[in-house]
């Protein structure tokens, strides 16, 4: 599969929105409990220091990623979290948004992309991180509530750019 990674446009919404919100369905990556609708989608995605969109070969929307960044004295420590749609998962996606993600922040002016919150069984995204180069910094315990109500630990982790 061929991806290509772009920013965020308005007439995306509809197709990031679902990709969202089947993530935050399924309980195990997303902190949200609630679905992004029509309205507040837009403004989410649009309100964040960079919305990527994915896209393959036949324009279609794929995966995305969001840079919400901090403020202030850590205003140079942004955090990233990352959509694909589950028909393509496992083809290559996941790692054209991290990678585009990771040039992006540094094109931004960020210096670190950290983040907080990587639930311990996805194993698959964990396996993409240490491969890309980032540190673990630890695991706290139960930080994560599955959708079955099952406490899971996470892995913080952070990159230098």
């Amino acid at each position: 599969m061929e991806i290509t990674v772009r920013e965020f446009r308005s007439e995306d919404t509809k197709d990031a929105i679902a990709i969202w919100n089947e993530v935050v369905d399924q309980g195990k990556a997303f902190p949200q409990l609630e679905d992004l609708g029509v309205e507040d989608g837009e403004a989410f995605f649009k309100e964040q220091s960079y919305t990527g969109i994915a896209v393959n070969e036949n324009d279609e929307i794929v995966g995305l990623y969001i840079h919400p960044n901090n403020i202030g004295r850590c205003g140079h420590i942004c955090n990233a979290s990352y959509a694909v749609k589950s028909t393509v998962r496992g083809q290559g996606v996941g790692k054209a948004i991290v990678t585009d993600c990771l040039e992006k922040a540094k094109e931004i002016g960020f210096r670190v992309l950290q983040f907080n919150a990587v639930v311990k069984s996805n194993t698959t995204a964990l396996k993409l991180y240490q491969k890309l180069g980032f540190t673990q910094l630890g695991t706290i315990p139960g930080g994560f509530l599955n959708k079955d109500g099952v406490y899971e630990d996470i892995i913080v982790h952070y990159k230098e750019l």
